[in-house]
C-alpha cells in the first residue's frame, strides 16, 4: 500500500521497449495515468524518426535491446514496461520459429534479465501477433513472471470490440507484482473478450462517450469509415495510390473493397500493397453500389472491363504499407 501511495504521488516511471512509432506511447496517454515514458527503444531508423517527430520531448534509444543490462533498466527506476517483440517468429503466414528464430533473441536477453530487475518494477504489459499465446516464447514468458510474483492475465482482442471498424485480432498481456491485483477476477486461460467488469467500468463508459460523438451506433456496432478518413488532401497527392492497371486486370475481383460508408475492414499484413488477396482493404470513395455495377459489367462478358474498373480510379486507393496515414484503420 505504501508503494502504491508513492506512485500516486509521483509520475508512473514507464519504461517503452520496441517502440516503434509510438502505438504502446499513444496508448500510455489514452490510460490517463499520469506517466513519464524515461526511455523508449527500437532499433528501426524510420520508426525511430516518426517516434520522434510524435513525441520529441521523449528519450529515444536507437539500440539494440540485447545491449541492455539489468543494472542499466536499474537505472531508468522504472515502474512499468510496455513492449511490443517482433511478431515474426509467431505469426500465421511465418514459418513459426519462434524462439529459434534470431528474431527473438532480444526478447530472450530480457527474459534472462528480468530477475535481476529492482521490485520496483510492478507493472508489465505485452503485445504481439494472435499465434504468440501458444509459443514457447510466450510459456518462458509466464514462467518468469510466476517466479517473479506477478499476476498475469492474457487476452485476444481486435479493435471492432471497442466499435472501430478494423479486424485485426492481437495477443495482450497484462501483469502486476504481487501484492498488487487486478479488479476483476483472472481466468487462467487466454480470455477472448473483456471481463463484464470492465465493460461496465468508467474506462469503457469513457471510450463509449468518445465514440457517440461519432455515431449514434449502440455500443459494440462500429463506426463509419468516414469518421476517421482525412479528406484535405489534394487529389494529385492520392493519384499515388491507385491501383494500377497490372492489379485491376488480374486480381479486381479479390479486391476487400470498403467504402467511406463501411463499418469494417481487413487487417494488414506485410504483403499489403504486394498482393491482392488477403492483405488488407483498399478504399474507394464512391459508394459501393456503384462499385458493385461496375464489377457487374465486368462479368458480363464485355472486353472494355479494365476501363470500366479504371473509371473509378481516382477514387478506389490503396496505400503502400505505412505510408499513407489517410485511411488509418481501412
Amino acid at each position: 500500500d505504501r508503494f502504491v501511495r508513492a506512485i500516486i504521488l509521483r509520475n508512473m516511471r514507464v519504461l517503452e521497449l520496441y517502440s516503434g512509432i509510438g502505438g504502446m506511447r499513444y496508448a500510455v496517454r489514452e490510460s490517463n495515468i499520469t506517466a513519464e515514458v524515461t526511455a523508449a527503444v527500437d532499433i528501426n531508423t524510420m520508426a525511430n524518426r516518426v517516434y520522434q517527430h510524435n513525441f520529441p520531448n521523449t528519450r529515444l534509444l536507437q539500440r539494440n535491446i540485447e545491449s541492455f543490462t539489468a543494472d542499466e533498466i536499474n537505472s531508468y527506476n522504472i515502474d512499468m514496461i510496455v513492449m511490443s517483440p517482433p511478431c515474426q517468429p509467431f505469426t500465421r503466414v511465418g514459418l513459426k520459429k519462434d524462439l529459434l528464430d534470431n528474431r527473438s533473441c532480444s526478447f530472450s536477453h530480457l527474459l534472462k534479465i528480468f530477475p535481476q530487475l529492482k521490485p520496483n518494477w510492478r507493472y508489465l504489459l505485452v503485445e504481439n501477433v494472435k499465434g504468440f499465446e501458444s509459443s514457447a516464447a510466450c510459456q518462458q514468458l509466464l514462467d518468469v513472471l510466476c517466479e517473479l510474483q506477478f499476476s498475469c492475465q492474457q487476452f485476444i482482442l481486435s479493435p471492432c470490440a471497442f466499435s472501430i471498424p478494423n479486424t485485426r485480432h492481437r495477443y495482450y498481456l497484462v501483469a502486476k507484482r504481487r501484492p498488487l491485483c487486478f479488479f476483476f477476477p483472472l481466468d487462467s486461460h487466454v480470455m477472448e473478450s473483456l471481463p463484464d467488469c470492465i465493460k461496465d467500468s468508467s474506462t469503457h463508459e469513457k471510450l463509449n462517450s468518445l465514440i457517440s460523438k461519432h455515431s449514434s451506433k449502440v455500443r459494440n456496432k462500429c463506426f463509419s469509415l468516414s469518421h476517421i478518413l482525412e479528406t484535405d488532401k489534394p487529389a494529385v497527392h492520392l493519384e499515388q495510390f491507385c491501383i494500377p492497371d497490372k492489379i485491376l486486370g488480374k486480381h479486381a475481383s479479390v479486391l476487400d473493397i470498403v467504402g467511406p460508408e463501411s463499418e469494417r475492414s481487413c487487417c494488414f499484413t506485410k504483403a499489403y500493397s504486394r498482393y491482392a488477396e488477403g492483405t488488407g482493404s483498399v478504399l474507394c470513395s464512391q459508394p459501393l453500389q456503384v462499385v458493385a455495377d461496375c464489377f457487374e459489367k465486368c462479368v458480363s462478358g464485355s472486353d472494355e472491363h479494365l476501363e470500366v474498373l479504371r473509371s473509378l480510379k481516382a477514387t478506389l486507393l490503396y496505400a503502400a504499407r505505412g505510408r499513407w496515414p489517410h485511411v488509418l484503420s481501412k
